[in-house]
């Protein structure tokens, strides 16, 4: 499940960390070494101070907020997931390394190597990538090839203090993709073939890579922006399609089957930047993007009594979100984000299903923010109201009847000193 692979294979390694972070190290100081390349090394050390006033989905030991748990009854008809809960983190520190190298005919070369403590599955201890790139960059065309911001994070993001940076109704996620972006004057337009590693897609063994594998289809995405006089505008779509299963079982045989669930998703985004003032806005219709950290997923449509083989329905959301920020040096900044469980495009043959939040109807979140800011520091608090419906689906539809609201207050005190 979402955000990394759950496997009991990645243990933490300090001796590894060490090694990696002194190989870093040594590569930007043999710079003078190497001729017609540029090293800049930078990152930052980061510490998150949080209080929630009840149990919440937030990935990465509480730092990666999406929305509160439900109500949980026990045998007194007392809530178990109305329990205060906060700590302080700083393994979100960050290190990074961008490179400028020779150029390879007319083209410029440049690099970036980027990590973190962020870990993988269940350790905050241990490096990951987090960027890892090249890019081969003409006058009007750029080919990134490597591991960064999936395409639907896109030109416009939200500014909040959370680490999820407005998930789950802004798209996060990082991964491995062939990227070719073509400038025409103001315009630019952008066409990617996406890979799955650390932000999974759900499925029948759970968060797992080998749905995009065994599909032998990447995600793709193709979308236009423009951007002039402090404006950017945009739009693009998504296609999804993964393999859940390559065989099945009916009652006590085995058979091989061919299955496919494919989503399309569409988004459009809007930012403008001012002097001291920014605006920016993004609304999608998603399928299937709970690999993105938003709510979303897919269930069964059509069970074959013969050879267990099943057809699959996504899930679709309306997402959409809006950000203000005011100031530069003392900022105040408000963010506001909603989704909504649209249902499924067929009926659901059978209750189970696969992905992130699918048993709520809608969520909401407001988080006003405010910062003190100087050239290498950042001081900051950040409040988080939000609410989840949670409810049942209605097989006919997929939509989510019969809900109760779950509210978390969450406060976040932050301090970032870069490098």
């Amino acid at each position: 499940m979402f955000p990394y692979p759950q496997n009991n294979l990645l243990k933490t390694d300090m001796k590894r960390t060490a090694f990696l972070l002194i190989s870093l190290f040594s590569l930007a100081s043999a710079s003078a070494q190497k001729k017609d390349f540029a090293y800049t090394f930078y990152g930052f050390v980061r510490g998150d101070l949080f209080y929630n006033s009840r149990a919440n989905v937030a990935p990465v030991d509480g730092n990666f907020y999406l929305y509160p748990m439900p109500e949980a009854l026990d045998a007194d008809g007392k809530d178990l997931n109305a329990v205060p809960n906060g700590s302080f983190y700083s393994f979100t520190t960050r290190l990074g390394l961008d490179v400028k190298g020779p150029n390879v005919g007319t083209a410029r070369t440049a690099a970036k190597v980027e990590t973190d403590f962020g870990g993988i599955a269940s350790s905050t201890t241990m490096l990951r990538i987090r960027q890892a790139y090249v890019t081969l960059d003409w006058t009007k065309s750029q080919l990134l090839i490597g591991h960064t911001w999936h395409p639907l994070f896109g030109a416009v993001a939200p500014d909040i203090l959370n680490l999820s940076t407005g998930a789950p109704f802004q798209p996060f996620n990082r991964s491995p993709l062939l990227r070719y972006q073509y400038k025409a004057g103001k315009v630019k337009l952008t066409a990617a073939t996406v890979w799955q590693l650390q932000y999974l897609s759900a499925g029948p063994a759970g968060g797992s890579e080998n749905y995009i594998k065994n599909g032998m289809l990447p995600e793709l995405y193709a979308g236009a922006d423009f951007a002039g006089g402090g404006w950017t505008a945009g739009a693009g779509a998504h296609l999804l399609s993964l393999k859940p299963r390559t065989s099945a079982a009916v009652q006590d045989r085995i058979y091989k089957v061919n299955e496919r669930m494919t989503a399309v998703s569409y988004e459009a985004h809007l930012q403008y930047k001012g002097r001291n003032y920014t605006f920016a806005a993004k609304s999608l219709l998603a399928a299937a993007l709970d690999q993105t950290a938003l709510l979303g997923g897919y269930g069964v449509s059509s069970i074959d009594p013969a050879t267990g083989r099943q057809e699959y329905t996504a899930f679709r959301h309306s997402t959409s979100w809006i950000n203000a920020t005011y100031g530069n040096k003392w900022r105040a900044g408000i963010f506001a984000g909603y989704t909504r469980n649209l249902g499924t495009g067929k009926a659901l043959a059978v209750p189970t299903t696969h992905g992130l939040g699918l048993n709520i109807d809608k969520v909401y979140m407001v988080n006003p923010s405010f910062s003190y800011n100087l050239p290498h520091w950042k001081l900051g608090v950040e409040y988080c109201l939000a609410s989840a419906y949670y409810g049942t689906n209605d097989l006919a539809d997929g939509k989510v009847r019969g809900t109760q609201a779950a509210t978390n207050h969450r406060i976040l005190g932050l301090m970032m000193y870069y490098f």
